[in-house]
């Protein structure tokens, strides 16, 4: 029987433990999603990562990243993005379950990962704190860091914190420095065109960066112009 004893009162140890750090790890996360509400995150973890890796080639590299507040945003730019990223965003709580069973039906057709469903919430969430590696623990965790996010922040904050983290071509993040890299002008000054550009390019914004004129991006574009005056978003 002691023996016994020792391995069920052992097993019960490690299970409080794991289950500690857990709770002290998500303690963590929503210490720094608190911090948010009032405070811009300076780099994410994407950053960070993307950056190690291209330093490791070119140590000299930096990130092309600025803050802009969200009303120096134009409002055409913020309908673009929620086209091509989230038409619902105004009406989920951080999970769109409409597209996520489209995209699982996708995939599912396809016998492939295809299409992810992401709303533009959990797409921060695992910007601001995440791997892009894909696994069970990853999305699990980028599912309750969403919820923290759709409590804590708000739309509009969310929406503004997406908008100046999210990447737009090789170490180039933000809505303004994209802006200004590809137009030459700032995220307010941005046409509905431009805007739709922009937009388009979120799936896959590396390849596109060098393949400008590929006929997937541009029909891209032609689906975001075709529905981002019709897109709903916080007000200013």
């Amino acid at each position: 029987m002691k023996p016994r004893r020792f391995i069920r009162r052992f097993i019960f140890l490690i299970f409080g433990l794991a289950l500690f750090l857990f709770v002290l790890v998500q303690a963590w996360f929503y210490v720094q999603v608190w911090q948010l509400r009032t405070h811009n995150p300076q780099t994410t973890a994407f950053m960070r990562e993307r950056l190690e890796l291209i330093r490791a080639v070119n140590p000299k590299a930096k990130l092309d990243y600025h803050w802009v507040d969200y009303a120096a945003i134009a409002s055409i730019a913020k309908r673009a993005v929620v086209a091509s990223e989230d038409d619902r965003f105004m009406d989920h709580h951080g999970f769109d379950w409409t597209g996520i069973q489209d995209a699982f039906e996708k995939n599912l057709a396809e016998g492939e990962f295809a299409a992810g469903g992401s709303t533009i919430s959990q797409q921060l969430a695992r910007n601001l704190f995440l791997s892009p590696n894909k696994n069970l623990w990853r999305k699990g965790e980028e599912a309750i860091i969403t919820v923290m996010l759709e409590t804590t922040l708000g739309k509009r904050r969310i929406l503004e914190l997406y908008l100046n983290v999210v990447e737009w071509g090789n170490l180039l993040y933000g809505i303004d420095a994209a802006s200004r890299y590809y137009f030459h002008k700032s995220a307010a000054a941005l046409t509905p065109h431009e805007a739709a550009f922009l937009a388009a390019m979120l799936p896959n914004p590396r390849f596109y960066q060098d393949n400008p004129g590929s006929r997937g991006l541009q029909k891209r574009i032609r689906a975001v112009e075709g529905r981002m005056n019709y897109s709903r978003i916080p007000p200013q």
